[in-house]
């Protein structure tokens, strides 16, 4: 008998929360470029000046460099911001739509068709 290891998928809903956007400012503190999605771990200063360390996840990393992103563009230390949705345990946890850098580039770091509020509407910003 072979063991195997299988990679679980989720849609958006099962692990996200359309009625929680977030907007998240900070820089990059680490970046796995693993399969089936990417993270960026993004440190975002709170009101009281705290600090937080958010696990920001993307889409694939192939979707991501099709897109124009890659390990030479994500990288540690460059300012961000994020628009996307936090989990629904409340956790410091988010599903990333757009990524903007200090320069005004913009790209949509999500993937199709998982159900999230911004693939049924193209017009959010």
């Amino acid at each position: 008998m072979m063991g195997m290891q299988a990679v679980a998928h989720h849609a958006f809903s099962a692990e996200f929360d359309p009625n929680r956007p977030v907007l998240l400012r900070g820089p990059i503190v680490r970046v796995e470029w693993v399969n089936p999605h990417t993270w960026i771990h993004l440190e975002v200063t709170n009101d009281d000046g705290s600090k937080t360390t958010w696990m920001v996840e993307g889409g694939t990393p192939n979707t991501l460099l099709r897109r124009g992103l890659s390990r030479d563009t994500i990288i540690p230390g460059t300012n961000i911001v994020v628009d996307g949705y936090q989990s629904k345990d409340r956790s410091a946890r988010a599903n990333g739509r757009d990524i903007t850098f200090e320069d005004g580039r913009k790209f949509f770091m999500g993937s199709s068709g998982t159900g999230a509020p911004y693939d049924q509407d193209q017009s959010r910003n």
